[in-house]
């Protein structure tokens, strides 16, 4: 069996710049084949909440498990990876070029505490599903009065 890499961390910094995704997307626009070396990408998330868990649905097709690696801590869960980019066809003239490559960063605060002993990732169909344990913090227990 295959695993997703999942690492937990202290914290988080944001890689890539907003600027220069702007600029390049302008350029992308009057010439589809211009790209920088590096691009950065940003695969669309959902998340939402249920009694007992958090879900974070990513749609990431194309990227190969082992080009993907989640991080987490207590406060945020961090997506990165890198889709390759397909060959180019030498003879052809691109009229469109929107799928994105390169390296992408998703970083998502967590709306609730996660237990970080029960979690976990699969990637099926080209969506990334992590499931992180909520914490129970407003549970009763019962605890057992011992003594004569």
């Amino acid at each position: 069996m295959d695993y997703i890499k999942i690492r937990f961390g202290d914290g988080f910094t944001k890689v890539g710049s907003e600027i220069q995704q702007t600029i390049e997307d302008m350029f992308r626009s009057i010439n589809p084949i211009y790209t920088i070396a590096e691009r950065s990408w940003k695969p669309q998330v959902d998340m939402y909440e249920t009694p007992d868990e958090v879900v974070v649905v990513a749609e990431i097709s194309g990227v190969r498990k082992e080009d993907l690696e989640v991080e987490i801590n207590s406060r945020a869960v961090r997506i990165f990876g890198i889709r390759s980019e397909a060959p180019r066809i030498d003879n052809a003239r691109y009229r469109l070029a929107e799928i994105q490559y390169g390296s992408f960063e998703r970083i998502l605060g967590l709306p609730a505490q996660i237990d970080p002993e029960v979690v976990s990732a699969s990637y099926t169909d080209g969506f990334l599903t992590i499931r992180l344990a909520r914490l129970q913090l407003n549970k009763t227990y019962r605890i057992p009065v011992e003594g004569h």
